[in-house]
């Protein structure tokens, strides 16, 4: 059962997002939107979203293994299926221990979760994990078809094509932000979900293992990690740097937007990808 997500993502929040801009995102040649932070398992947003568009992809980024019922989620997808075939991708997570008091043993949690999911009809090849270390990536490699990674960078990309092989889905996430001026972009990230994101020990023990530094990681992050993070600059610099991810081993590239518009940043750095690709 095959999905067409097409090049770009774009990563947008409940508040962020409308039927309307979901259009825009599609005209603008998204091939996918991912609804983040956690929707709720009855995914009445994204069906919205689909009954809004014609060929856009719809994915969560993700739904929460601790706050999403697998029933329900596995109800919600069958309706979605039924109404919108092949338009939609589940996205799954196991959330971060500093949010959730009853966050423990979470590997055993999703495999559990994805269990649910198989044995209420859910195809594994529309299940995707959001996996950063190696045995989540391996997880993702065995019981789905990849994994969509956030807060990560092309090296990671690249770690996790090797752990996965060729022919899984690897949809890495990165920030991008249209700001010419580099400080007052380090500015911007460091007070937005980059900086802020540091001190979950998901991400950052993952940061870790990419090689940053604790001294990388304090005060909202160092130059080198933001730059890392979020794709900064002029819309033909932060299109370069985003396609850095296909030429790692993405199959597809989700676009965080940071700034004051973040619909207006992804159709303006969609338009800067089309023209890059096309030198």
């Amino acid at each position: 059962m095959s999905i067409d997500l097409g090049l770009l993502g774009a990563h947008l929040r409940e508040h962020e997002v409308t039927p309307e801009s979901a259009a825009e995102a599609e005209r603008a040649g998204y091939g996918t939107l991912w609804l983040d932070a956690s929707p709720p398992a009855d995914l009445a947003l994204p069906e919205r979203l689909l009954d809004a568009t014609t060929r856009l992809v719809v994915g969560t980024s993700v739904v929460n293994a601790w706050t999403a019922d697998a029933d329900t989620v596995t109800a919600s997808y069958h309706r979605i299926e039924a109404r919108h075939p092949g338009r939609f991708l589940l996205g799954v997570g196991i959330g971060h221990r500093e949010v959730h008091a009853e966050y423990t043993s979470p590997y055993d949690t999703l495999v559990s979760y994805l269990d649910m999911l198989a044995a209420g009809g859910v195809p594994a090849d529309r299940t995707v994990v959001a996996a950063l270390g190696p045995r989540m990536l391996r997880l993702a490699r065995d019981r789905t078809a990849g994994t969509i990674p956030g807060m990560v960078t092309p090296d990671h990309t690249r770690r996790a094509r090797s752990i996965l092989g060729p022919g899984k889905l690897l949809l890495p996430g990165q920030f991008a932000l249209l700001e010419p001026d580099a400080e007052r972009a380090r500015a911007v990230a460091r007070s937005a979900p980059p900086g802020m994101a540091l001190g979950v020990t998901n991400y950052a023990n993952n940061l870790r293992r990419l090689g940053y530094t604790d001294d990388d990681l304090s005060d909202a992050g160092s130059d080198r990690l933001i730059d890392a993070l979020v794709a900064h600059g002029d819309p033909a610099t932060v299109a370069t740097k985003l396609l850095a991810h296909r030429d790692a081993g993405a199959d597809h590239i989700g676009i965080y937007p940071l700034g004051d518009d973040p619909v207006a940043t992804l159709l303006t750095v969609a338009e800067a990808v089309h023209a890059v690709k096309a030198r």
